[in-house]
């Protein structure tokens, strides 16, 4: 049960996805952490973003991937919405992505990452859990990134 105390969590798509590929490298480890976070007093949260590059991910081919039907990927995509607290896109996303781009160097697939940083400052999440943590080394000063919880 989450408490008025609990801290605020955004879980990045790679571990949602690490976590439903069972061939993948970090399959064992991502579903540890999605348990020790499910049974903190943490919210999680994901956004509307990451249920589409979850999405995107899984229906391109990859190389520890193997195809999944589609009807199984929107039952999980499903399933992370009713389990997770889903950021939704809003003005203030916006305006947090515009202020960004403005002060830290980003672009191309980049922008992708300075939209989750962003979706967590409008929603003031201060955690990102990622395997990608170097990614989003250039927001440290606004966001605390870890692959490990």
């Amino acid at each position: 049960m989450v408490t008025m105390d609990a801290r605020r969590i955004f879980l990045d798509t790679n571990i949602l996805i690490s976590a439903i590929v069972p061939d993948s490298p970090r399959y064992f480890h991502a579903r540890g952490v999605l348990q020790r976070l499910e049974r903190s007093i943490s919210e999680l949260w994901i956004s509307r973003q990451v249920l589409r590059e979850f999405l995107s991910a899984l229906t391109r081919p990859q190389v520890f991937v193997k195809q999944f039907p589609l009807s199984a990927l929107l039952t999980a995509a499903n399933e992370y919405e009713q389990v997770f607290v889903v950021a939704e896109d809003h003005a203030l996303v916006t305006q947090q992505l515009y202020f960004l781009l403005d002060k830290i160097p980003c672009g191309g697939k980049q922008v992708h990452d300075a939209n989750i940083v962003a979706t967590m400052l409008a929603f003031d999440i201060s955690q990102l859990v990622t395997y990608n943590t170097e990614d989003f080394s250039r927001f440290s000063g606004l966001i605390e990134v870890v692959s490990e919880v």
